[in-house]
């Protein structure tokens, strides 16, 4: 699955035009990532908390790649991230919708509606879960705080 998700980053990449050095970069925390995510799901981590510790990961190490390569982190870890999204609970979502509008029983009725519910916030907290993981290392990386920069006066 690692060598899927770093194909998968290459691709990105290079939809988003990025500079031809930092391709292997963005497949190699990819490959990290998804890896680390896997490993931790193994273990019995939750989905979303796995790909909390995921993003905290490829956020971290984006920034150690990005110092040398002189470019900003994001170049790193918003392709290797982006193979992570999703896609299965959300495409799950809008089949559930697409179910619920059919006229259906009541028992089923209750099924769909909570596996609809059920996938949809579980695609919400792992795009959080990866927001929150990639802001977080972004953060607490920045060399100079709000404070330093604004005054009051």
């Amino acid at each position: 699955m690692s060598a899927w998700l770093a194909i998968a980053a290459i691709v990105f990449s290079k939809l988003f035009n990025v500079p031809k050095g930092s391709l292997i970069i963005a497949a190699v925390l990819a490959a990290i990532g998804g890896s680390c995510k896997l490993v931790l799901l193994h273990f019995g981590l939750h989905i979303t908390l796995s790909t909390l510790i995921d993003a905290i990961v490829i956020g971290c190490l984006s920034i150690l790649a990005a110092h040398p390569e002189h470019v900003p982190p994001f170049i790193f870890s918003i392709r290797a991230v982006i193979p992570m999204i999703p896609g299965v609970f959300s495409y799950e979502t809008m089949l559930g919708f697409l179910k619920l509008i059919s006229d259906l029983d009541l028992e089923i009725l209750q099924k769909v509606l909570n596996q609809t519910i059920n996938n949809s916030l579980k695609a919400l907290f792992i795009l959080l879960a990866l927001t929150a993981g990639l802001s977080f290392t972004m953060l607490i990386s920045r060399e100079e705080s709000a404070k330093k920069t604004y005054t009051l006066i």
